[in-house]
């Protein structure tokens, strides 16, 4: 069977009820006709829930069986809600409520908190950690901004779970949680949080909750009110559902059952949040006779995707595995997933990049491609290597698209615009609505037609507002004589619900925060034993977390899969790690394979390492106990210590002892570079980073083969700027871009 029609940006409106079931699968179809009475969707990576769900709420409200301002429908981001109420708009549902259970209760709890205390909403915490910071300094603790981070999670898993402090340490140790500081220490910090934030009169996010559940409790008219004014509840993301919100839903519906929830075990992955799958696992049990529908047709990966995601999860143990959904591929088959195996993680990095640089060149839009990794501190290699590859990339989690400088402008010269009309003399109204906008862009000075080189700053300024250009593309092609006052419209809409347009570059991400996108191509990084599973997952729970992290990073690809793992952290150092032991379930023999893979490898595997690793591999392969390394350690050239860390290597001393620098050489580098950054959009660090400089200026290198030995000057920028460099150490006049190949 084909796959489902994907929807398109702005795709016409439906004429007619029957005509939202146009285009759905048997068992979306089947989702979509039950209207009434419990149901639960267990919807595999790729099945189209999203459309599923929206598609049922829709044909609810067209058929006249539901009132759109009785429909709420609930999920777990802003963005994803954002979607939610796009499509509900496009499918003719207009005025159902799609919101976060965050934003849910805090618009209740405004609302109802003057009839219930007589005085104002308080005030919600704007930084939490600025609040726990004061709380564990009141508690004698001076904490660094990681321990802090932790110690934050820890409180809010705590609230989640609906544990006081006095009880935190218990809790802890019976759910198996890993308390990032003695738990007693911990509770002594939530305790003085909690007492910090009640003198100030504030609340947090999780207090959202409880004090909107609080007040559906202990007032019975005003929880008649809210159940009066919303009948028909759907719940996206099910297995993320933490206890306090299944309460607060517990509390919404009150003795009806009309809920509609959706959800794969096999997704779980933010348990440290106080999200449990238990309660999508033991839905039907608590709602006997509800309706229970399976999707299983993916109609995002290619079946060489779906097979290894399949035999992954065929691994499984745990609570999970009992509702684990053996996904179908409905794509024609693609390229054989591919894995990797690098002597250490620069390697890897320069390599991931220089495959991306290939895919581009080829024709794979940046925005298609992503880089996916287990921390957000495996990052900056992937920022530093794309960097130098000239690939122009975005950081998922980073400044939101709408409160970027440029887009703020942008967003206020549209408005101004289509305000002023017909008066503005500089505005072609009888132009097509692109061409309207880059005019308006163009007289501020924010746009010209043409890309600036390189993948700088300036780059991703010129990208972001590509974007903008390419929504105006889309919205003009789906309705002829859309004006600037619509796209002014478009654009309030999407940056209230941060429902952001498509930015062309290359996505870094981690692994949670890829929960819910898809992209063409994807590099999963550093899968190695202590990152993958990670170092302090040491349950079997905590353990079959990972896996479960692992297979959502997996079905995040449509069409290309790259896995790679480093044996070393920094080059020259011990290499000793072991690949993931995931990666073993991928190479045995999993559940019946698609016809389409009979005569393909399940995963290819190579390595980019030196004769010697490929040695060791071989022997590892064949069962034997493979010779040790026998490399040289880095060591200081000051003080003779063994180096560890990147930089030290980088300068080849420790940090500590002194430096021979020549300081004009390292100043006239310095400004050299900088000119040469503005001159290619990029930022300073994207040339040459400050230690690579200090290292180039302690050197002062004469010879081509001197310059190349410094750690930090690759080939590629050897080639590019190595006879600037050699000038400068050189003592001579450069003129920057004198030579760039």
């Amino acid at each position: 069977m084909t796959a489902a029609p994907q929807d398109s940006l702005f795709p016409p409106v439906p004429e007619s009820a029957d005509a939202v079931l146009h285009g759905l699968d048997p068992e979306q179809r089947e989702v979509a006709l039950a209207l009434t009475g419990p149901v639960c969707v267990l919807a595999g990576a790729g099945t189209g829930k999203t459309r599923a769900l929206t598609h049922r709420i829709a044909y609810g409200v067209r058929t006249g069986r539901y009132k759109p301002g009785t429909v709420l429908a609930v999920t777990f981001t802003q963005r994803a809600a954002g979607e939610m109420r796009g499509r509900l708009r496009e499918l003719g549902a207009h005025g159902v409520q799609a919101r976060t259970f965050h934003s849910a209760a805090l618009r209740q709890l405004q609302f109802f908190w003057p009839k219930v205390v007589q005085a104002e909403p308080p005030r919600l915490v704007e930084r939490k950690i600025q609040l726990v910071v004061q709380a564990a300094e009141a508690c004698g603790l001076r904490l660094d901004r990681t321990e802090l981070r932790d110690l934050t999670g820890d409180i809010e898993w705590a609230k989640a779970t609906q544990t006081l402090p006095d009880d935190f340490a218990e809790a802890a140790a019976t759910a198996g949680r890993t308390t990032h500081r003695d738990a007693l220490e911990t509770a002594r910090v939530y305790a003085q949080y909690e007492a910090l934030k009640r003198g100030s009169g504030r609340i947090d996010f999780e207090d959202v909750l409880l004090l909107t559940i609080a007040i559906l409790q202990d007032r019975e008219d005003i929880a008649r009110q809210v159940r009066s004014q919303y009948r028909h509840f759907t719940v996206d993301e099910y297995q993320d559902v933490s206890p306090l919100q299944q309460r607060l839903l517990d509390l919404w519906l009150g003795e009806r059952e009309d809920v509609c929830v959706v959800g794969d075990a096999s997704q779980t992955i933010y348990s440290f949040t106080g999200a449990t799958p238990e309660h999508l696992l033991d839905f039907p049990a608590r709602h006997p006779g509800a309706t229970v529908v399976r999707l299983v047709r993916d109609y995002r990966s290619t079946p060489q995707i779906v097979h290894l995601a399949n035999n992954l999860l065929s691994h499984a143990t745990g609570p999970a595995a009992r509702q684990r959904l053996e996904l179908v591929a409905q794509r024609p088959p693609g390229p054989v997933p591919e894995s990797t195996e690098y002597a250490d993680e620069v390697a890897e990095a320069e390599d991931i990049a220089h495959r991306i640089r290939t895919l581009v060149a080829e024709g794979l839009p940046a925005a298609q491609i992503a880089v996916l990794f287990r921390t957000n501190g495996q990052s900056n290699l992937y920022e530093q290597a794309l960097g130098d590859a000239g690939v122009p990339y975005r950081l998922r989690g980073a400044e939101a698209f709408f409160d970027r400088p440029e887009i703020r402008s942008a967003v206020s010269a549209v408005r101004a615009a289509a305000h002023s009309g017909a008066n503005d003399t500089a505005l072609d109204l009888d132009a097509p609505l692109p061409a309207q906008l880059r005019r308006v862009l163009g007289s501020h000075r924010l746009w010209s037609s043409e890309p600036p080189a390189g993948s700088g700053a300036v780059r991703e300024r010129w990208e972001s507002l590509a974007a903008l250009v390419r929504l105006a593309e889309e919205l003009a092609r789906a309705r002829p004589g859309a004006t600037l006052t619509d796209l002014a419209a478009e654009l309030a809409d999407r940056q209230a619900n941060q429902h952001a347009p498509t930015v062309d570059g290359v996505t870094l991400a981690s692994l949670h925060a890829a929960k819910g996108l898809e992209w063409d191509a994807v590099f999963l990084v550093g899968l190695a034993e202590g990152m993958l599973p990670i170092t302090h997952a040491r349950t079997e729970e905590q353990t079959e977390e990972e896996r479960r992290l692992f297979y959502v990073g997996i079905t995040r690809a449509r069409s290309r899969l790259h896995l790679s793992w480093a044996l070393s952290r920094t080059p020259g150092g011990w290499g000793g790690r072991k690949p993931s032991r995931f990666l073993d379930a991928l190479r045995t023999p999993g559940s019946a394979r698609p016809a389409s893979f009979a005569d393909t490898p399940r995963l290819r595997t190579g390595q980019a390492s030196r004769p010697a690793d490929r040695d060791r591999r071989a022997a590892r392969d064949a069962g034997e106990r493979p010779a040790p390394r026998r490399r040289a350690p880095a060591r200081c050239r000051v003080c003779g210590r063994t180096l560890t860390e990147a930089g030290e290597m980088k300068l080849m001393r420790c940090e500590t002892c002194p430096s021979d620098m020549d300081e004009g050489v390292y100043q006239r580098l310095r400004d050299w570079r900088g000119i040469r950054a503005r001159d290619l959009g990029q930022p300073d660090f994207c040339l040459f980073t400050d230690k690579t400089l200090v290292a180039i200026a302690e050197a002062v290198p004469e010879t081509q083969t001197e310059l190349s030995r410094i750690p930090g000057v690759g080939a590629r920028k050897f080639r590019r700027f190595g006879s600037e460099v050699l000038a400068i150490c050189a003592g001579q006049e450069c003129a920057p871009g004198a030579r760039t190949d």
